[in-house]
Parts: structure tokens; C-alpha cells; sequence
């Protein structure tokens, strides 16, 4: 049975704005709020929630992040074709 996971992200353009809306988030501010300021993806709309999915069906730098590491913690930038993302894996099962 294939692994799946349920994450929220927020897309930028750079590297750079990644970094700093992380800071802010760690700072305190609320990821979901974040998400939907900033992320270019339609799911910023949602928090940037992706609800759940298996492991294969995001690009590969997404699900490496997503089903190796820790689970409740912001991670990023990460780098993929569509720009810069900040991870949090909200539940995943093994």
C-alpha cells in the first residue's frame, strides 16, 4: 500500500521572499494566513492545504521532503519547476 501524507505549502517566485516568509512564520505568524497572502498556488486560497495524496503523485523534490521528513514542522525553500515552496506535512501515514 502506498504511503500517503497530507501537507499545506506556500509557492514564491524566489528564494529569497521563501526564506522570508518562513522567518515570519516561524516568527509566529500563521501559516495559513501566509499561504494565503503570498502563495502563487490556487491552493493559497485554502491555506495552501493539498489535502491528501500518495507518495509518486508530486514531483519528486515535493515527495521527498514530504515522506522523509519531520512531520509538524515548517520545511524550505525547496526548489522545484514552479518555484519555491514552504512545506508543512500536517499527518502522513507510514
Amino acid at each position: 500500500m502506498a504511503k500517503k501524507a497530507r501537507a499545506r505549502h506556500i509557492l514564491v517566485k524566489s528564494q529569497d521572499e521563501c526564506q522570508k516568509l518562513k522567518d515570519a512564520i516561524l516568527g509566529g505568524e500563521d501559516f495559513a494566513e501566509v499561504a494565503r497572502k503570498h502563495s502563487l498556488c490556487p491552493s493559497g486560497k485554502q491555506g495552501g492545504d493539498l489535502g491528501e495524496f500518495s507518495q509518486g503523485q508530486m514531483v519528486p523534490e515535493f515527495d521527498q521532503v514530504v515522506f522523509r521528513d519531520e512531520v509538524g514542522v515548517v520545511h524550505g525553500p525547496v526548489k522545484t519547476q514552479f518555484g519555491y515552496h514552504l512545506l508543512e506535512i500536517t499527518a502522513r501515514s507510514e
